[in-house]
């Protein structure tokens, strides 16, 4: 089945993890799709494996806080495939920093990744982006996915800098699926729990040491508080981006959908 044949995608942090796990699966569905990443070689890399062929997927070096590069990457896409249909905002970093760190570097970084960098994408992405307005409200429609997190809908100790970009994410969908719904575009965010991921690996790593046990250690207390008692694998969170990025999910916008093994229940 091809449910996204020749729509065009840009997902953000594409290189590794969940953003490669996205690009895969709307690649699988037909659409041609653009990675962008700040490592030029991971990217190209990530392209090939999805791609071995070459034409469908187009791997970019460029830095969501870099104006310039975003203009620069979405020129690109716009020249090679015309416009874009779907976003997928997913470049992110995390960094654990108690609030009594006078490392302010780090802590805005987390927040100009996450959250200026969504909106600077964001914004660039919409002057390309085709308007679809059908009589009965359904039909093809331009698709902006935003990937928070649970610690969009909760907070964590040490993680105030990425907690507050996570719940700003949610805002600015919300926000922005009001402001755009008269072109029929939809804005959504998914809120992940633990994913099988080098950040999710990094979080482990940092919380254990913070408290004085092992990353396994922790990990295991961590999946004790997830009720299906595991982590979640990078290709449960895309095939819920393929649901928002078709015509199925034409009624739902100004959502954010938890997947986290029932971790967040309300």
């Amino acid at each position: 089945m091809n449910l996204l044949h020749d729509r065009v995608g840009l997902v953000t942090g594409g290189s590794r993890g969940i953003g490669k796990a996205i690009a895969k699966a709307l690649a699988g569905q037909g659409t041609k799709v653009a990675i962008c990443s700040r490592d030029g070689e991971a990217v190209r890399a990530a392209a090939d494996e999805i791609s071995p062929s070459g034409g469908r997927v187009l791997a970019i070096q460029a830095d969501v806080t870099n104006t310039s590069n975003i203009r620069a990457m979405v020129r690109e896409v716009v020249a090679r495939w015309g416009q874009i249909h779907i976003l997928v905002n997913n470049a992110g970093i995390n960094a654990r920093i108690p609030i009594d760190s006078d490392d302010d570097t780090r802590w805005l970084e987390v927040l100009n990744v996450n959250v200026v960098g969504t909106y600077r994408v964001t914004r660039e992405v919409l002057r390309h982006m085709p308007s679809h307005i059908q009589p009965d409200g359904r039909g093809p429609g331009g698709r902006i996915i935003n990937i928070s997190s649970v610690l969009g809908r909760f907070g964590v100790p040490a993680y105030t800098a990425y907690c507050t970009a996570k719940h700003g994410i949610i805002g600015f969908t919300r926000a922005l699926a009001l402001e755009v719904v008269g072109r029929g575009i939809t804005v959504n965010a998914i809120c992940p729990g633990w994913v099988e991921t080098d950040m999710a690996a990094l979080g482990m790593r940092e919380t254990g040491a913070a408290t004085g046990i092992t990353q396994e250690e922790f990990r295991k207390q961590a999946l004790a508080a997830v009720p299906i008692r595991r982590i979640l694998e990078p290709r449960e969170i895309a095939d819920l981006v393929l649901y928002l990025a078709s015509d199925a999910s034409a009624g739902m916008t100004g959502q954010a959908i938890n997947i986290c093994g029932g971790q967040v229940m309300s």
